[in-house]
């Protein structure tokens, strides 16, 4: 059996960053458009877990290993994705501000030709500092909150206001490498892939 392409369903530099860092490269990098609303109800892993499964699907072709993820940050009841705008991101921050939450990854692995998908969703506690209100507009103006799930990325800026973190480091930029590994190993491949 051949090795099939590798494709990133994401057009995350971080994601893709993080398995450089690894040695793996993807052959295709190939961003896939599905509906991120959360539906009713709908609890975060469930959330994650379906949209990572539905990007692995889509636009599928044959010869491809498509690997997706998506994240969020949940807060008790509420599901945090990337902010629309400044207030938006300055919310998010607000509500982050001295408290824990979680930041919720579901990755999925397809190898199309052999019609076998395995995902796997992984959750990061994180607790904030208490930020003021002059900290949050500082952080708004470096632009880093947009994009990000929860309005911030930790490998940025925002680590000055991580006081803990329990778990996956690498889930809460964007990609839990453990996992991601776990899941080629269970399909029968093994990393790096390339080189």
């Amino acid at each position: 059996m051949s090795t099939p392409k590798l494709v990133l369903a994401s057009g995350s530099p971080r994601r893709a960053e993080l398995l450089a860092a690894v040695g793996v490269t993807a052959d295709v990098v190939r961003p896939t458009d599905v509906d991120e609303t959360p539906r009713p109800g709908e609890a975060p892993a469930t959330l994650v877990r379906r949209l990572a499964v539905a990007k692995a699907r889509a636009d599928a072709r044959a010869g491809e290993l498509r690997l997706a993820a998506d994240t969020v940050v949940a807060l008790d009841d509420a599901i945090f994705g990337k902010p629309t705008d400044a207030d938006d991101a300055r919310r998010m921050l607000r509500a982050l501000s001295d408290t824990s939450h979680e930041v919720v990854s579901g990755v999925a692995l397809f190898d199309v030709d052999q019609d076998r998908l395995d995902s796997v969703v992984v959750t990061t506690e994180v607790t904030f500092a208490r930020l003021g209100g002059d900290e949050i507009e500082r952080y708004l103006a470096t632009s880093e909150p947009f994009g990000k799930a929860g309005a911030y990325a930790i490998q940025g800026r925002a680590a000055l206001y991580v006081e803990q973190l329990k778990g996956s480091y690498s889930n809460v930029v964007g990609l839990p490498l453990h996992a991601t590994w776990s899941l080629f190993r269970r399909l029968g491949y093994t990393l790096p892939l390339q080189g």
